[in-house]
């Protein structure tokens, strides 16, 4: 055998690994989310696994696996396979926020995944409940919390959840206390606020539109940059002095160690995914638009918000055991 056909050989042999490499997926591919049914989370996650599957080529599927704030399903996304077949839904409560205030947590943000895209910024709205139909604006709520810091109460799906923390930071700017109850997820606060069972809550602008939708709830002010079409004429917390415009963003990672050309075939698969109408119609019934990044623009932004956040953990003292 010449010399030249020897090489040729090798290379072939040595370029079958890349090859197989590039063949992703291989199978079904599963986007875990951290939260139940029925939430934002869900709803997007589902909305992207939609627009995923005829671009990879495999059906795409959307496991719920929810607590500790997101911390379960963020702890089950992190040991998962780095083979791209396994991907998370991260949200800043779980990217940003955990970080600092849970003691204990079984995962890092930053060392155990692969950032791939943002997916959007969801802006946040105030809602009050029908248990209490005689506060119909911003002013009204703080007012009635000076009877005392049980006298109203408000709603989030978990302590030192975003919800949590966006409306006790507004609260401290007025120097209002309301009773914090915490719930499993966005869709059983929601589910209490209709009972009459809670007051209030900060929750994505598109939960709080479905709440209102019968003219029971009010939307009594929105926490975005500015007014949002969901609920024209409703003012801003900004408007108010309070110093916070940012909401709720989402974002899909893969485990650390995934090698960067199925991070890179992700990133392309999820920025054509979010020019699909459907995925844009869900998105923006929030409130939102499709906000695609590079994986370096997400892991940049992630770093900046759990500074951000941390800083209001610590503020508020909310900490979990």
């Amino acid at each position: 055998m010449s010399a030249i056909r020897r090489r040729a050989l090798l290379g072939s042999a040595l370029a079958l690994p890349a090859i197989q490499a590039f063949a992703f997926p291989e199978r079904p591919v599963r986007i875990i989310s951290g939260f139940p049914p029925g939430g934002l989370n869900d709803i997007v996650s589902r909305a992207m696994a939609q627009a995923l599957t005829p671009l990879l080529g495999q059906p795409v599927v959307v496991e719920n696996r929810a607590g500790a704030g997101g911390g379960v399903g963020a702890t089950a996304a992190a040991r998962a396979a780095p083979d791209g077949h396994t991907l998370w839904m991260g949200i800043v409560d779980t990217q940003a926020i955990n970080p600092t205030a849970y003691r204990n947590l079984p995962y890092d943000p930053d060392r155990d995944f692969a950032p791939i895209s943002l997916v959007a910024k969801f802006p946040f709205a105030i809602v009050v409940g029908p248990a209490q139909p005689r506060i119909r604006n911003f002013q009204e709520l703080i007012a009635a919390t000076r009877a005392g810091p049980e006298a109203v109460n408000f709603a989030s799906w978990g302590v030192a959840s975003t919800s949590h923390l966006a409306m006790e930071r507004t609260l401290r700017h007025f120097d209002a206390r309301m009773l914090h109850v915490p719930f499993t997820g966005q869709a059983p606060a929601m589910q209490a606020i209709m009972a009459s069972q809670i007051d209030s809550m900060a929750l994505p602008a598109g939960g709080g539109e479905q709440l209102v939708r019968d003219g029971r709830t009010r939307a009594v002010a929105v926490i975005a940059p500015n007014e949002i079409p969901l609920f024209p004429g409703v003012p801003t917390v900004r408007s108010m002095g309070v110093p916070l415009d940012s909401g709720l963003w989402k974002a899909i990672y893969a485990p650390a160690r995934t090698p960067a050309p199925i991070i890179a075939r992700l990133n392309e698969a999820v920025r054509q995914a979010m020019t699909a109408p459907a995925f844009i119609e869900v998105v923006r019934l929030q409130g939102a638009v499709p906000e695609p990044t590079t994986p370096e623009a997400l892991g940049e932004m992630q770093r900046a918000e759990r500074q951000a956040w941390g800083d209001v953990v610590r503020a508020t003292n909310a900490f979990v055991e």
